[in-house]
C-alpha cells in the first residue's frame, strides 16, 4: 500500500513516501476506507515534529474522505458509504481504519477535496464560534492567520453570528482573500496591531481574540483583549507559546485564557454531527465557502508540509492518493 511513515521526529524530511506500507486491518467497530483525498493540518505537523508525539514509526494525518470497502454488519455505516473523518490516525494513505462512530455521511456531489478539509477546520471555527466566543451581534474579535483555512471559515461563521472581525494576513493576496471572507479590518503582522485594534475598538480592545499562531502573536493577543476579555488559544503555527505566570492576565484587565481542542467538542457522535451536519448545510446552500488553496500528489506530502509552515498556503490543503 501507498503512504507516508514517519520513523523520527523532526523536519518536512522525516515525511518518507512508501509503496510497501501494510494494508490496515480494521479492528472491532472500525471501517476499512479506499481514501479519496487526505486534509492536510497543523496538527500533523505538530505530530511529526513530536509536540503531539506518537510512538514511531507511524502514518501521520487524521482527516480525510473517501469510500467504505468493509465494515462490520451493524453500525452507522456500510459497504459503499462516501465518508469524512477527522480523527483517525494514520490518513496519509491510500487505505485507512476509521472508527465508524467518527465517519459523518458525505453527499455524492461534495468534491473530495473540499469533504477531505471541511471537517476539522470547519469544525473547530464551529466551536470556537458558538461555544468558545459564544458570539453574538456587535461582538468584536481579532482572528490570526485570517487567511489560513480556519481563519477563513472562522470569519465567515464570525460574521454570521453578527460580529465585528479584524484579522492578522502577511501579503496583499492573504488580505483579499481575508476581505473576501467578510473581514472588518484587515493588518499585517508588522504593523501597530495594539494601537490598530484600539482605534477600532474606540480604546476598549476586542471582545474575543482567536489565536491560531501561538509563539510569535501570544503577547499582541493579550494586549488586544479588552478588560475581562478572552483570549482563545487555539494553535501554534509558529511554535509554542513558552511558560507564563498567570498574574499576566492580570495586569492586561482580568483576562480569560484558554486553549480548546477539537476532541473536547466533539465528545461524542451526536455532539459531532451537530456540528458536521451545521457546517456541512452552510456549505451546501452557499452560506459558507471553504477555499481549497493548495492540492498535492500524496508522494508530495514533504513538500505540503514545508509551503504550510512556509506560509505559502492559504486556505485548506489537500493531499491526493
Amino acid at each position: 500500500m501507498r503512504g507516508i511513515i514517519i520513523e523520527e521526529f523532526g523536519g518536512p524530511d522525516r515525511l518518507r513516501y512508501r509503496e510497501d506500507l501494510p494494508e490496515p486491518a480494521p479492528g472491532p467497530g472500525e471501517v476499512l476506507v479506499d481514501v479519496e483525498a487526505v486534509g492536510v493540518n497543523f496538527t500533523d505537523v505538530y505530530q511529526r515534529e513530536g509536540i503531539y508525539p506518537r510512538p514511531l514509526p507511524f502514518t501521520p494525518g487524521s482527516e480525510g474522505c473517501g469510500r467504505v470497502v468493509a465494515a462490520p454488519d451493524s453500525g452507522p455505516v456500510s459497504v459503499g458509504d462516501r465518508v469524512a473523518w477527522c480523527t483517525a490516525p494514520d490518513s496519509y494513505a491510500e487505505q485507512v481504519a476509521v472508527p465508524a462512530d467518527a465517519c459523518v455521511p458525505v453527499p455524492d456531489d461534495v468534491p473530495a477535496d473540499v469533504a477531505a478539509s471541511i471537517l476539522l477546520q470547519g469544525l473547530t471555527a464551529h466551536f470556537l464560534v458558538n461555544d468558545v466566543g459564544a458570539l453574538g451581534e456587535g461582538d468584536t474579535v481579532l482572528l490570526t492567520a485570517g487567511a489560513g483555512g480556519v481563519g477563513l471559515l472562522l470569519t465567515q461563521l464570525a460574521k454570521a453570528a453578527g460580529a465585528n472581525v479584524a484579522t492578522l494576513v502577511s501579503s496583499d493576496g492573504k488580505e483579499r482573500l481575508s476581505v473576501g471572507a467578510g473581514a472588518d479590518l484587515v493588518l499585517r503582522y508588522d504593523d501597530d496591531v495594539p494601537a490598530a485594534i484600539a482605534d477600532w475598538t474606540g480604546g476598549s480592545g476586542v471582545d474575543v481574540v482567536y489565536d491560531g499562531v501561538g509563539k510569535a502573536t501570544f503577547g499582541t493577543s493579550l494586549e488586544c483583549a479588552r478588560v475581562r476579555g478572552l483570549v482563545a488559544l487555539f494553535g501554534a503555527a509558529s511554535g509554542a507559546v513558552p511558560p507564563m505566570d498567570p498574574q499576566e492576565l492580570n495586569k492586561h484587565g482580568s483576562l480569560f485564557l484558554t486553549r480548546p481542542h477539537l476532541r473536547h467538542f466533539t465528545r461524542d457522535r451526536e455532539e459531532l454531527l451537530m456540528r458536521a451536519d451545521d457546517v456541512l448545510a452552510r456549505v451546501a446552500d452557499g452560506t459558507l465557502h471553504i477555499r481549497v488553496g493548495s492540492r498535492y500528489p500524496l508522494a508530495d506530502a514533504r513538500r505540503a508540509h514545508e509551503d504550510l509552515q512556509a506560509r505559502k498556503t492559504s486556505g485548506a490543503v489537500v493531499l491526493l492518493p
